[in-house]
């Protein structure tokens, strides 16, 4: 007998078999999956070959056409996982009618358009995307199987995810920047999660009611609904952001220079988030949720503390050797590096000497705590209370001793940050105030701002010096070359294990706009993070 026959005739044993047993069922799966009964000819090794992968792929594609789930799965190398979502993707989802067009194959990867149609309660609605399979040889069956991913489905769709098509939520937002543009992800791509956590929070608030939606539910209970078709609209609720178009827009294209960056831009005088951006692989909001060392930027809240605390001042002693050791640890400059024992602080700063901050924190009357002590009274940071309106971290700067006290005076060790804390950190240095961040007005749902007392003005006076001679005569200068106004700026570049090249990281200021930027493997934050947080201000400052 042959495949085909067994196929149908297994096929059809589980149509009598599903509406009795579940567990039968995953068994007849099963055995398709291991090649289906004895007698088959010895198993095959290698990579399907294009006979294989065409004809695996048009049976798959031919059991998804006709709505047969069991079947189609039957053709992947994990048939329960895929029939549960292909079973979803004609109930849950609503979605029928499909045609599959392949497109050519590329070895062992077939790409295919899929049209279908989405109806839901009277109202129909044509949907066509993009995706791509690839056959594998079956680990134990030697057969011929689609690789299984749920992005075969829907190239939206990953591990957990599934398609359902009902009432949204929530209803939909219409949100508007500072100057009453709307903000569309179709416009600000990196807005796109933003703006649907913003509709998860304050669609109801907003004044709108719901539609009817084809849209991805995550596994994730937090993460809202990514809808990908509109059949009925309900009515959006208007929602003013703290956001700037331009300087969104600027964002938006400042990221793309380079791969895994994120940018953020705050209005130092309020607080008011101007723009966010990341352009990332994964979709992850690494601007305010991430959690990675910072770098040299680090060293603007490391030199309020040794302000702060009298330990030295701009103008005073800040010796830069050519290294520096702390507890059996030692600490080393970048090699260009010329050593300076009678560098000032601003000197020390400007050319971000990591050497000479170490031999500063070992004074007194500087603790293990010290550092943690700046970070939460006066830059507002550490406590887990920023209400910005979505999801953000507050960056951490925990109390440690060791060689981490010294690691984290140049923010490597345990300190971690996002743009988000950075551009918020050179906020607070320029004005002396810690005001914080937010995305939406506070009164729209009555959060309590985080609050820090601050710094006194001669430290802020100093800090902004210090930022103003690293961008004109320092290690920022040539990302901030060009920029008028008043500037200052923070290089840095940050260690990561198992990374060859450091994660590069920059914050600067013009006039009455901070931004801070992170690119992952960016290496020195001048050269990659510098230019984005430049472009950002050349459009905002």
């Amino acid at each position: 007998m042959g495949r085909g026959v067994k196929v149908a005739v297994i096929g059809g044993v589980f149509a009598v078999m599903v509406g009795g047993a579940g567990y039968g069922a995953y068994n007849v799966v099963s055995a398709l999956d291991e090649g289906g009964g004895s007698g088959s000819s010895e198993a095959k090794s290698g990579p399907p070959d294009k006979d294989e992968v065409a004809e695996t792929s048009e049976k798959f594609f031919a059991a998804w056409e006709k709505g047969d789930a069991t079947t189609a799965a039957s053709y992947t190398n994990n048939a329960s996982i895929a029939g549960t979502l292909l079973t979803a993707y004609g109930e849950d989802a609503h979605i029928g009618g499909v045609e599959i067009t392949p497109g050519t194959a590329a070895g062992t990867s077939v790409p295919f358009t899929v049209k279908a149609k989405v109806s839901y309660e009277g109202t129909t609605k044509p949907l066509s995307y993009r995706s791509t399979l690839t056959v594998v040889r079956g680990e134990t069956s030697g057969r011929a199987l689609v690789d299984w991913k749920p992005s075969v489905v829907h190239p939206d769709l990953k591990d957990g995810d599934t398609l359902v098509t009902t009432e949204s939520a929530t209803p939909q937002i219409q949100a508007v920047g500072r100057d009453g543009t709307v903000l569309t992800k179709e416009k600000y791509p990196s807005l796109g999660p933003v703006l649907a956590t913003l509709r998860e929070r304050y669609g109801a608030q907003a004044g709108g009611t719901p539609g009817v939606e084809l849209a991805v539910r995550h596994t994730v209970a937090s993460t809202p609904d990514t809808p990908l078709l509109t059949l009925t609209e309900g009515k959006p609720g208007k929602l003013e952001t703290t956001l700037s178009a331009s300087v969104q827009a600027a964002a938006e294209k400042a990221v793309k220079r380079y791969g895994e960056s994120s940018v953020v831009a705050v209005k130092p005088s309020t607080g008011e988030v101007l723009a966010v951006a990341n352009n990332r692989q994964d979709g992850f909001n690494a601007a305010f949720q991430g959690k990675v060392a910072p770098g040299s930027t680090m060293k603007i809240l490391t030199a309020a503390m040794l302000i702060d605390n009298g330990v030295t001042s701009m103008n005073g002693p800040a010796p830069c050797p050519e290294t520096a050791t702390w507890q059996s640890q030692t600490f080393h400059n970048i090699t260009t590096m010329k050593p300076n024992m009678s560098a000032t602080l601003a000197n020390t700063f400007m050319r971000s000497c990591n050497t000479g901050f170490i031999k500063l924190v070992d004074e007194k009357p500087l603790t293990d705590s010290s550092l943690t002590q700046e970070a939460q009274e006066r830059f507002g940071l550490g406590q887990d209370n920023w209400q910005t309106g979505i999801v953000s971290f507050d960056g951490s700067v925990p109390a440690s001793g060791g060689p981490d006290r010294a690691a984290n005076a140049i923010g490597q060790g345990q300190v971690q940050m996002n743009p988000l804390n950075m551009a918020s950190v050179t906020a607070t240095a320029i004005t002396g105030e810690f005001r914080q961040p937010y995305l939406v007005p506070f009164d729209l749902d009555d959060r309590e701002p985080a609050t820090a007392k601050g710094l006194p003005q001669g430290t802020a006076s100093q800090l902004k010096q210090m930022m103003r001679l690293t961008a004109t005569q320092g290690t920022a200068v040539n990302a901030m070359s060009g920029l008028g106004g008043d500037i200052g700026a923070k290089t840095g570049s940050a260690e990561v294990d198992g990374q060859a090249v450091s994660n590069a990281w920059f914050t600067g200021f013009r006039n009455d706009v901070a931004a801070a930027a992170m690119t992952e493997e960016g290496g020195h934050g001048g050269d990659a993070a510098g230019p984005i947080v430049a472009d950002v201000l050349r459009v905002g400052g």
